[in-house]
């Protein structure tokens, strides 16, 4: 498969799919779509204000759109398990994308006292989906969608100062949580398929994307964007990777969807490259078993035992 656009996307009537992150950028343009073309949408939002902002927004093109907002703060475990329980009481759930995030802000503690990037961007999601799974596992053919980014190339889990404790640099930390979200989604497949699920978790990333996600980064940076602004794929357009791994036919567990052109900056979506520290079922066994630590939330998923082998 390559070369998939908004257009590919096909009737989602009678599915419900939550985004996560759905008041803007990728995650507003994966809504918008996926609300055209019949699914049930849940917004899930920090902000009730912004939510309702973005179903106005989406209905003015979408009139009769099947919206819902659900709020969460993935900087908070509470919030996550609140938002997980009302989720629950959905007649149905068929896709989960986890897109929400923070990119490279200052240093940051969530609620519960993680590093930000690794608490929203990692922890926030291996929490929201662990709960979701049994409520996905009801409908056959289920995917859960983790968002990573072509920042974890070169990067690595700071397994021994996880909160950044002894050093901060915000791009280190992003690129360590996007790298989590990617080992994240490949060993959830793995541990899937050991369970005889149905259900299957696949990867995406936006290339370079034109939102709200770059309001951290450094002050130089920022009044150069305009300038590569024609080459950057706008937000709609950086959530093609989304729309393919939530909606495309033929999408097998374990696959990795981003941009296809100048080196998976921009352009359609397809096939995109992982970094084989990604795909290292041993390092992804040991951030399994931290996450479940840190969190106080296990998936419980059969097949744990054999967590390490590498495929």
């Amino acid at each position: 498969m390559g070369g998939f656009t908004n257009i590919d996307v096909s009737d989602q009537s009678g599915r419900t799919i939550l985004v996560t992150g759905a008041n803007t950028g990728l995650g507003f343009g994966a809504a918008k779509v996926l609300a055209a073309q019949g699914a049930r949408v849940l917004l899930g939002c920090r902000s009730l204000d912004k939510a309702n902002a973005a179903i106005d927004a989406i209905r003015v093109d979408v009139s009769d759109a099947d919206l819902d907002v659900i709020q969460i703060d993935q900087a908070d475990l509470s919030s996550v398990r609140d938002a997980a329980a009302q989720v629950n009481e959905e007649a149905r759930l068929d896709v989960l994308v986890n897109n929400a995030g923070i990119m490279m802000p200052p240093r940051e503690m969530t609620a519960d006292g993680f590093e930000s990037q690794f608490g929203v961007n990692h922890l926030g999601t291996f929490a929201l989906t662990s709960l979701l799974l049994p409520k996905l596992g009801e409908q056959p053919d289920a995917r859960v969608v983790v968002t990573s980014s072509i920042a974890h190339r070169g990067a690595k889990i700071f397994f021994d100062d996880i909160n950044a404790q002894s050093r901060y640099r915000a791009q280190d930390r992003y690129g360590q949580s996007k790298l989590a979200n990617l080992m994240f989604a490949f060993e959830l497949d793995r541990r899937l398929r050991r369970a005889r699920s149905s259900t299957i978790a696949v990867g995406c990333h936006p290339g370079i994307a034109d939102t709200e996600l770059a309001r951290h980064l450094p002050l130089l940076v920022r009044f150069a964007v305009p300038l590569f602004r024609p080459f950057f794929n706008s937000a709609a357009e950086g959530a093609w990777p989304t729309l393919m791994a939530a909606t495309a036919p033929g999408v097998e567990g374990g696959e990795y969807f981003g941009p296809t052109r100048r080196n998976e900056t921009a352009g359609p979506a397809g096939r995109a490259r992982a970094s084989s520290v990604s795909r290292d079922g041993a390092l992804a066994a040991e951030l399994w078993e931290l996450s479940i630590e840190m969190t106080g939330i296990d998936p419980a998923l059969p097949g744990n035992d054999m967590s390490g082998d590498q495929n």
